[in-house]
């Protein structure tokens, strides 16, 4: 027989779920409204559409009446607007098929200070009112909604446009609803139960990332509401919700700065287009458009597209030693970013070197002149105005040197082979009059030189003339006579060393990481280049990857933006010890009093014991707690060979598939990837191999090399050859970014012998088999 707390449970998720139920009726309600609104617009496009063919063109053939103009820029402008309407209707639309599935997650019982009566409001995705404008459901972005991911019971603070507001809370409920029916709810204390978390963080994984609006932290909140830092640094262990707070902070900041930031201010660089399609459906799912989102190597070689710029497998595969190292060290640094700042200055009095600018094959402007022109602007000229007013005089040079060239005699010899379609072409009007022979003459020879000059105007108006490489080459040349290369223990012949690799480069068409961001740079400051103005938040995940000069580079093309920069400095795979200087160096960019540095320590991606593990992995790791979820302990297994090794693996995953976990096989290069997976698929698996950060990740089975699975999780990995002498001591980053990659299960495996790396980690965090 059921006890009174248990009848009282019952009496109160009825009259929750009455209160759903209306709810969803009120959106099913507004959703017919707002359908006949869609369907009106469609028409009226329809006939607008239909409107512009009866528009008839005026006067003479070719030019058209005032009022047929005004009747076109009319229909444009009601066209604009009805497809505006359309399209935020249509947005609308898909809202509001997610709030009928699930309206709200959340329940707040407070009293504002001073006012006299309790208030109730629910939260969820996205806000909805009735037809006096009363509120049904809160957006969780709204001011008092951050009372939900702040507050416990109590006297609560949050902040509305009028300022601090202080509330008395009373009830926070949580809901886990399902198509519109409450599965199960919680009253807590805390800022988000427990309860509420692990029911979320039980869920499989899936090849697209989900928004989490119902389980955001009160340490994510702050990360997702800030809008006074000029930088917001979030330094956060792998599964502590870095990305997901930081995707909820760009919806927020939409939200909050909606009319004056649009998505197309937002750009973010992620460490690769496999984790871009993973997080793609997190902003839509909040009812915001998707940010412009690149990699960083992608940002850079779309200004260079005649040279290939050096791949993600070959700058991780590249067999650097200690000596090659030490130089990149150096070239990635902010004392180099500073050096080639320097050195552009030096530029202002001498060494710019130019190309002949040429015309049918011929020199027409020789790179001397173009040099004599250049340096002969006075001393108040910087490079950029400098290389401007340079451009207006080769302009002027090149509208003087029609007239003379009109003369030419193939001008003449062009005139008399012209057809008559191509003469009609030139002419102004079908019946053009010419007083004279000669005036045609001069006319036709006019349009020729023009349009055979075109291509020496492009090349002068885009800067082809200044010999960027060249430029570079003399930089790097003169770097031992600007820098004490002793001081950063690179020696001059390893410099020559370096700087004919950058030659050999650029006559095979291709240009290293290393390189391509100070040779951008260079070109930059010669051309006056200030960066994108109007990007107003730049976003930066797997911060630990980049280098000091990127991070200033990047500062230098964003001038006006606000920065929030993400990552785990213990996740290094590429900039490996030195990512632990970077919090400092990144901070010398900006002001100090406009800084934040926020850590998450708490782990919710994987279980208790698969965090246990992965931690004790590394030697002297930033803070990590794993959160209180239960699951096996990880597995090592041990074989005897590659064949045993395989067969062990290909058990791993029928019991993975028993459990409907998801699989990913990481190796640590894409040689090993590649091959295992071809093994894979002779004995019967279905294991499908991503080689290429260009892939979508595929649902089942997947096999890939350790640098293309940061940001990505999975329900369980079976990390491939964890043997001895496989990991170097410094690559201990590496393989905690490999294990952290798991969810609900994690094993590893290893043939003789396992890696010292996995030795020192304490028996009791794992089981061998």
């Amino acid at each position: 027989m059921a006890n009174n707390s248990e009848l009282e449970h019952l009496d109160e998720k009825k009259i929750e779920q009455d209160h759903l139920d209306e709810v969803i009726e009120l959106v099913k309600n507004t959703e017919n409204r707002l359908q006949e609104h869609i369907d009106i617009a469609e028409q009226d496009l329809e006939v607008i559409n239909n409107a512009f063919d009866d528009i008839h063109v005026g006067m003479d053939g070719d030019a058209i009446s005032f009022d047929a103009a005004l009747s076109i820029h009319q229909q444009q402008q009601m066209l604009d607007e009805r497809n505006n309407s359309w399209q935020q209707n249509r947005q609308r639309m898909e809202i509001l098929k997610r709030l009928e599935k699930t309206p709200y997650f959340a329940r707040l019982d407070f009293q504002e200070k001073g006012e006299p009566k309790r208030e109730t409001i629910y939260i969820g995705m996205s806000s909805l009112t009735d037809s006096n404008d009363h509120f049904l459901i809160y957006d969780w972005r709204a001011p008092i909604s951050s009372i939900y991911y702040d507050g416990n019971l109590g006297e609560v603070h949050y902040q509305s446009p009028d300022g601090d507001q202080e509330v008395d809370l009373f009830l926070k409920r949580q809901f886990l609803i399902e198509n519109g029916k409450i599965t199960s709810y919680f009253d807590t204390q805390e800022t988000i139960g427990d309860q509420m978390l692990l029911e979320v963080l039980d869920e499989k994984s899936s090849t697209h990332m989900k928004g989490i609006v119902k389980t955001i932290q009160a340490e994510q909140n702050k990360i997702i509401r800030d809008t006074t830092s000029k930088l917001l640094f979030v330094q956060g262990a792998a599964g502590s919700g870095k990305t997901s707070a930081i995707l909820q902070r760009i919806a927020y900041l939409l939200y909050r700065y909606r009319g004056n930031l649009t998505s197309s201010q937002v750009v973010m660089f992620s460490p690769n287009m496999l984790f871009n399609d993973y997080i793609k459906d997190v902003l839509p799912e909040m009812g915001e458009q998707n940010m412009v989102q690149m990699t960083f190597i992608q940002y850079v070689a779309r200004r260079l597209p005649n040279l290939t710029v050096e791949t993600l497998a070959e700058k991780f595969e590249h067999d650097d030693n200690q000596k090659r190292k030490q130089i990149s060290k150096f070239v990635s640094d902010n004392e180099f970013f500073k050096i080639l700042t320097n050195y552009s200055n030096l530029l202002n009095q001498s060494g710019m070197s130019f190309r002949d600018l040429k015309f049918k094959g011929k020199v027409f402007i020789p790179k001397e002149k173009i040099a004599e022109i250049y340096y002969g602007f006075g001393p108040q000229y910087n490079l950029g105005n400098r290389l401007d007013a340079t451009v207006d005089r080769l302009v002027k040079m090149l509208h003087r040197k029609i007239g003379a060239e009109m003369r030419s005699k193939w001008v003449s010899e062009r005139i008399e082979n012209l057809s008559q379609e191509e003469l009609q072409a030139m002419y102004r009007t079908a019946d053009q009059e010419f007083k004279n022979g000669d005036q045609e003459q001069k006319f036709l020879a006019r349009q020729i030189v023009t349009k055979t000059m075109q291509k020496v105007y492009e090349q002068i108006i885009h800067f082809r003339f200044v010999n960027v490489s060249a430029n570079y080459l003399h930089f790097l040349q003169a770097v031992p006579k600007i820098a004490d290369l002793a001081k950063y223990d690179v020696t001059e012949k390893q410099w020559d060393d370096y700087v004919q690799e950058f030659i050999d480069g650029m006559n095979n068409k291709t240009i290293s990481i290393n390189n391509i961001t100070p040779y951008l740079y260079l070109y930059d400051l010669i051309s006056g280049k200030h960066g994108e103005l109007d990007m107003k938040f730049v976003f930066i995940d797997e911060i630990q990857d980049y280098t000091p000069f990127q991070l200033a580079y990047l500062k230098y093309n964003f001038p006006r933006a606000r920065y929030t920069m993400l990552g785990d400095l213990n996740q290094s795979i590429f900039t490996k010890k030195n990512s632990q200087t970077l919090l400092t160096e990144v901070q010398s960019l900006f002001n100090a009093d406009e800084t934040k540095v926020v850590q998450l320590t708490h782990s919710y991606r994987s279980t208790k014991q698969i965090t246990n593990y992965t931690k004790s992995i590394l030697t002297n790791g930033q803070k990590i707690e794993p959160f209180n979820r239960d699951g096996d302990l990880p597995n090592v297994i041990m074989s005897d060979s590659i064949k045993g090794s395989v067969a062990r693996v290909m058990d791993q995953l029928n019991k993975n598939d028993e459990d409907n976990y998801t699989t990913a096989i990481i190796t640590k290069t894409l040689e090993e990837a590649d091959s295992l997976q071809k093994i894979l698929v002779k004995e019967g698996v279905a294991a499908t191999l991503i080689k290429s950060e260009n892939q979508r990740l595929a649902a089942g089975t997947i096999v890939l090399p350790s640098y293309l699975a940061k940001g990505l999780e999975f329900d369980a990995v079976i990390v491939w050859d964890a043997s001895k002498d496989k990991f170097d001591e410094d690559e201990q980053q590496l393989i905690y970014t490999i294990t952290s990659r798991a969810m609900h299960k994690l094993t590893i495996t290893a043939i003789g012998e396992l890696s010292q790396l996995l030795q020192r980690v304490p028996d009791k965090y794992y089981i061998v088999e």
